[in-house]
């Protein structure tokens, strides 16, 4: 069976050594067994692990919830109910900050729109704005 040093699995997934030493602190990657150099020696399904794990970072899922996920993914029988509903979670979570996005965006409008940009910093109405109106 392959096997990967620490640094070759760093490389094929894209990662630097310390990245994989978190996720192995994290528990989000079980520690690998040590050659008799006391060197990590990975096999290649920790490649596939860290790839799962990029990619539920990809879609802002947090660590808490990657490693609920990779609990899941430990445990074959677990419902797949309990993944669907770590996704119904986290879509909810985009929405809100969706929202919120758009709500800066119309504040941010509204402060680009108070100025023509002829006046001197000292007479901005941006900054003037910025520094009176609450959030």
């Amino acid at each position: 069976m392959e096997t990967l040093t620490i640094g070759r699995l760093a490389e094929r997934c894209g990662m630097n050594l310390e990245t994989v030493r978190f996720y192995e602190r994290e528990g989000l990657l079980p520690p690998p067994p040590r050659n008799s150099s006391g060197h990590r020696s990975y096999s290649v399904r920790a490649v596939a692990q860290l790839r799962f794990i990029r990619r539920c970072q990809q879609l802002a899922f947090s660590l808490h919830q990657i490693k609920e996920l990779v609990a899941l993914r430990r445990d074959p029988e677990q419902p797949c109910a309990d993944v669907i509903r770590q996704i119904d979670g986290k879509t909810q979570e985009v929405e809100r900050r969706i929202t919120q996005l758009r709500a800066i965006r119309r504040a941010l409008q509204r402060l680009k729109d108070s100025c023509e940009g002829t006046c001197h910093v000292s007479e901005c109405p941006i900054l003037e704005s910025l520094g009176t109106e609450a959030a």
